[in-house]
């Protein structure tokens, strides 16, 4: 399996990924692919347009119900902000992979 070479993000979080705050993702089965050490290049899932550049850190699982603060500190909102969003976009999935990335500057 090829590692993914892309990334999209909704553009409501474009201007936290910029400014370091949003540090992680968090994402279903479907994106777990992801290779620590590559770089994807990123736009936003609405238009497509690209916005920077992120260097994969890790891919780790984690259960929907052992999300903490901490996860939800690394995404710039709190917890239960956090749990409403992935709610929103994976409803009723409980395996998740959280992604951690650095902005390349």
């Amino acid at each position: 399996m090829t590692a993914p070479t892309t990334m999209t993000f909704f553009a409501r979080f474009e201007r936290d990924i910029l400014a370091g705050k949003k540090v992680i993702t968090i994402r279903d089965a479907s994106e777990k692919d992801y290779q620590p050490g590559t770089v994807v290049d990123v736009s936003t899932l609405e238009e497509g347009r690209w916005f920077c550049r992120l260097h994969i850190e890790s891919v780790e699982p984690v259960q929907f119900s052992a999300l903490t603060a901490y996860h939800a500190e690394q995404e710039n909102m709190t917890l239960d902000e956090l749990k409403q969003v992935i709610s929103d976009i994976y409803p009723g999935i409980e395996a998740l992979y959280v992604i951690t990335y650095q902005l390349v500057k």
